[in-house]
């Protein structure tokens, strides 16, 4: 339990980082852009995946999405996995860009499975 605790909590630090940094980038992109969507889709994701990693961490009830928000919550969560994972390759391992990605990548996989338990217990 004490591992879970602190992966959750390394989670929701990354998690609001990209958050922050996201939000930081938001003025570049016009609205309506494919851009601003993709930001703005990503920043919903990011919320939700906040949300749901403190419930768990605070053993506070979770059913507060819709099947529909969850469903539309992945897409941009895997995405970030993917890209992550995709500039993780270009790096040394062990360099400290190879292992901010990794974090990431773990926060992301950890949100991904609480998105997934999620649906499961609507569907």
């Amino acid at each position: 339990m004490m591992d879970q605790q602190n992966d959750l909590a390394q989670a929701l630090k990354v998690i609001e980082s990209t958050i922050r940094k996201c939000e930081k980038i938001k003025p570049k992109f016009l609205e309506g852009s494919p851009q601003n969507t993709l930001l703005r889709n990503r920043l919903k994701s990011l919320a939700l995946s906040s949300d749901l990693i403190t419930c768990v961490a605070e053993q506070k009830e979770t059913g507060s999405y819709s099947e529909d928000e969850l469903t539309q919550a992945l897409p941009p969560i895997i995405s970030i996995i993917s890209k992550c994972a995709a500039a993780q390759q270009k790096h040394e391992i062990g360099s400290r860009y190879h292992l901010q990605c990794q974090k990431i990548i773990d926060a992301m996989t950890i949100s991904k499975q609480l998105i997934q338990e999620e649906i499961e217990k609507i569907t």
